[in-house]
Formats: structure tokens, C-alpha cells, sequence
């Protein structure tokens, strides 16, 4: 039997801005509000691996799984801050080939990402470090040799940067059909997050985006909307 699909945000960016044409920021004060919306339900973030672990314990009732794409630098600086202080954890996915450097994949704004020693930083502060691939490329449109090398090479890097092993997955812009899915799986991934994936499994979890917009009602109904489509208590 399939265990239910957990409750898993997915942000990106959190950081003031002028112009966000991908949607991809929030700024911190909207952010925080956003964590202390779920803190006053009794709600706790965590990590998608303390999230399944807890599922698998029959512990995972109001817990909410929070996961960051792109491994943007601002995740050590805005966001693992405001994680602590509340006593939430969180997933980063990084992207290996990119430490260091800025999100040259997208049309916005350059953001720096992630070094090596922020992201080390952000592991030993007890955040679940994950990989989002090397380069931040579609799966869909690779080879399979190249698929392989995104999905394994970008573990064994991120492994060696963080000295622990990296067992989640992300899916560069949520694309993810059976072929990207079973190759997830293959690579030794424990799980795999997608966004709105035709078919539910451990290696092609649900997320719900938040945005900036999000204030309290909307959040609500988008909490809703998972246990109607997942048919979860969350």
C-alpha cells in the first residue's frame, strides 16, 4: 500500500527584490510570517527526510516537509536563521557544477548561490543537504548517459562537500515522467521531489509552490487542497 503523500512546500529564493519575473522570491518578512503561520496550527517544517522518516514511524502528523531549489546563497544568510529560531529544519537542493556561482539557467536577476563552505555550514547546522543535478537541466531533454551523470555526479559531489550522504532528490523545473523516475531510483536516491507529477511515489513527490502572495488564506486552502487531492490529514 502506498503511504499518503505528505504536505511538502517548495520555495526558492528569500531575499528583498525590485524585479522577480520568475516568481522564484519572497521577501524575509512575508517568509517569516509564513513559518509562524504554520507554527500557531501546530505545525512544525522539517526536512523531507526527517518527513518520511517520521511517516514511516507513524509519527509525520503535523509535521510539513520545506524544501529550497536551486541552492540560492540567501537560504544561509535569510532562511536557516529564521529555521533555528523557530526550531524548524528544511532541504536545500543544490547544484553541484554551481556552487559559488549565480542562477546563469533563468532570465532574471543574477543571484549568487550557495559556496561550498555555506553549504557545509548549513548541513552541520542540521539541514538536509539534497541535489537538484550539476547544472540545472531538464532531465527530460538528456541521454540517458547524461541523466545518469546529473543524477550521480551531482551526489557524489555535494557528498564530498558535506561529508554525509546525500539521498534526496529534486527535479530541475519539476520535470519528471517515468523515465526520470525510475532513473532516480536506480541512482540509489531514497526519494525524489517533483511538482504536480501525473503519478504519486516516493520518487515523485508532490510540492506546493509558495509564493510571495501567500498570506494566511491562501495558505489555508492550498493546505487543503493537498488533503482533498491526497486524501491526507495533515
Amino acid at each position: 500500500m502506498t503511504p499518503p503523500m505528505p504536505l511538502v512546500l517548495m520555495y526558492h529564493s528569500v531575499d528583498y527584490y525590485e524585479d522577480d519575473p520568475h516568481l522564484v522570491t519572497i521577501t524575509p518578512p512575508r517568509f517569516e510570517r509564513q513559518l509562524k503561520w504554520l507554527a500557531a496550527r501546530g505545525l512544525r517544517g522539517v526536512s523531507v527526510r526527517e518527513l518520511l522518516a517520521a511517516q514511516r514511524d507513524g509519527t509525520a502528523r503535523g509535521l510539513v516537509g520545506l524544501t529550497f531549489d536551486d541552492g540560492y546563497a540567501d537560504f544561509a544568510t535569510r532562511v536557516v536563521p529564521v529555521l533555528v529560531r523557530l526550531g524548524f529544519t528544511a532541504t536545500v537542493f543544490a547544484l553541484s557544477d554551481r556552487l559559488g556561482g549565480h542562477n546563469a539557467w533563468d532570465t532574471g536577476p543574477r543571484k549568487h548561490l550557495l559556496t561550498a563552505e555555506q553549504l557545509a555550514s548549513v548541513h552541520d547546522l542540521g539541514m538536509e543537504v539534497a541535489s537538484h543535478g550539476r547544472r540545472h537541466v531538464s532531465l527530460t531533454g538528456l541521454s540517458t548517459s547524461e541523466m545518469e551523470d546529473e543524477l550521480s555526479g551531482s551526489r557524489t559531489e555535494l557528498e564530498d562537500v558535506v561529508g554525509a550522504p546525500v539521498t534526496g532528490f529534486a527535479y530541475p523545473y519539476g520535470h519528471a515522467g517515468l523515465r526520470e523516475v525510475t532513473a532516480a531510483r536506480c541512482a540509489g536516491y531514497d526519494y525524489a521531489c517533483a511538482i504536480r507529477p501525473s503519478f504519486g511515489s516516493r520518487h515523485a513527490l508532490a510540492r506546493t509552490y509558495v509564493g510571495e502572495r501567500d498570506r494566511r488564506l491562501r495558505l489555508h486552502a492550498k493546505l487543503r487542497r493537498h488533503e482533498l487531492q491526497w486524501r491526507v490529514r495533515v
